[in-house]
């Protein structure tokens, strides 16, 4: 527990204690940090730096390890949690981060296992951090030529059975490009509520505050904010004339090209990104039936279509396997999935996700595609979305829906979108190598009309 009146850095054991809570396999970097934070009182300038060294410690985990096992006299000797995740706090600092002196990364690893361990502990500590800081030459790698695998791994900090994958689907250049892609700082993104707001106005805004930004490659409406953390947030956020929101989530809604007047149908629907960017596209003319089965997420996405003045969205609150309702002109369909494309943002998936997730939800992917399509007036659009970038979620759950459903066929991005994010099959596909974007996939599907009938 962080005590105020103890010597050591109270931010950087706020990390401790959130390493910690991650690694006991029981919380998400984001909820063991707010939990953490909300019990002490920070700054929002601590608050940055916490949330830095967390999620920074839990993403490159492997490579810590990795690196640490160089310095220890007895490197296959089991150590205190405590005792690691302070190590792997300092190796951090030492080797990832250029505004700390490392002098002052390895005093307060010191500090902090004096109090989370004990004295001779923190001798421990203090010698190996000096001794990474004398000899860095010291680690190595495997030959990434006679063992990609392991070196990939090692280096760029993932599970081999990921690197194996990206092996396989994207050769060695592309893999490593995109495990280095993950490995950078998230960057924010604002969309602009153009109900509320002209992007003029926004900028302008910004602007005026010193913030850095660029509009979006694809979709113009959203702002990338080169630096710093929720600018504006007052003025901008919580009156609604922005919404935080990936580009790459917002290009299937841009592909799904909702009309005003028209009826749409999301499901696995809250917070409501994509239906209230949608409700945004149409004007505020039209309805959307917006489903979820968490009645807080969908408390969400009111509090938020208030705040945007959004008054097309209707919540309801049903197992999209269950939901039944006469046939819609557009229906979007954003399932649970593994998450891959957004590694770089969730430091702890890339821990907690298996090979086996891959499976489960491919099964449960195809049951809601082939609910959704029940859905879909005949001449309608089906929107199938993810934000993985795994194949057997993406590309082979429409494969094999458009093998079943012969009254589908397959429409191309290329309609919408450059060809740089558009597969030679004619699927929407992002990936984090791509500045600003995160991986996500989309289909536009359409719904033959019978001439017969």
């Amino acid at each position: 527990m962080v005590h105020p009146d103890k010597k050591y850095d109270l931010a950087r054991a706020a990390a401790v204690e959130i390493i910690g809570m991650v690694e006991g396999g029981k919380y998400t970097t984001d909820d063991a940090a707010n939990e953490v934070i909300q019990a002490g009182k920070f700054s929002q300038l601590d608050i940055r730096f916490i949330r830095q060294l967390a999620n920074g410690v839990v993403k490159m985990k492997r490579r810590l390890d990795h690196d640490m096992r160089f310095f220890l006299a007895r490197p296959s000797e089991k150590m205190p949690r405590s005792m690691g995740d302070i190590l792997r706090l300092g190796f951090f600092q030492i080797f990832f981060m250029d505004r700390i002196p490392p002098a002052a990364a390895v005093n307060e690893a010191v500090n902090l296992a004096r109090h989370y361990c004990d004295q001779s502990r923190s001798r421990v500590v203090n010698a190996v951090l000096r001794a990474a800081l004398r000899n860095p030459e010291k680690i190595v790698f495997r030959d990434k030529n006679i063992d990609p695998i392991n070196h990939l791994a090692n280096y760029y900090s993932y599970p081999e059975w990921f690197v194996e994958y990206c092996l396989n689907e994207f050769k060695l250049e592309e893999t490593e490009k995109l495990l280095a892609g993950m490995n950078h700082p998230p960057r924010l993104s604002y969309r602009i509520n153009l109900l509320k707001a002209k992007p003029e106005e926004i900028e302008a805004k910004l602007k005026n505050s010193n913030v850095k930004f660029h509009a979006g490659k694809y979709l113009p409406e959203f702002l990338h904010i080169d630096e710093g953390s929720l600018p504006l947030e007052g003025e901008l956020i919580e009156t609604g004339k922005v919404y935080i929101q990936d580009e790459s989530a917002g290009m299937a809604v841009r592909l799904m090209n909702p009309r005003m007047g028209t009826n749409v149908l999301d499901l696995a629907a809250a917070p409501g990104g994509k239906a209230t960017y949608a409700a945004i596209k149409m004007r505020n003319k039209g309805m959307i039936t917006a489903v979820d089965r968490s009645r807080p997420r969908l408390g969400m996405m009111i509090d938020n279509c208030r705040r945007m003045g959004i008054k097309i969205i209707n919540p309801v609150a049903a197992d999209m396997l269950e939901f039944k309702a006469e046939p819609f002109d557009r229906v979007m369909l954003d399932p649970p999935c593994t998450g891959w494309g957004n590694a770089g943002k969730h430091s702890d998936l890339r821990w907690s996700k298996e090979p086996a997730d891959i499976e489960k939800l491919f099964k449960v992917q195809s049951m809601m595609i082939d609910s959704a399509a029940k859905l879909v007036k005949p001449g309608g659009i089906l929107i199938y979305s993810t934000c993985t970038i795994i194949r057997q979620e993406n590309d082979q759950v429409v494969e094999e829906f458009l093998a079943r459903r012969k009254d589908f066929a397959l429409e191309s991005a290329s309609a919408y979108f450059d060809g740089d994010v558009v597969s030679e099959r004619g699927f929407l596909k992002t990936y984090p190598t791509k500045t600003d974007l995160s991986g996500a996939f989309a289909a536009r599907l359409k719904k033959v009309i019978d001439p017969k009938k």
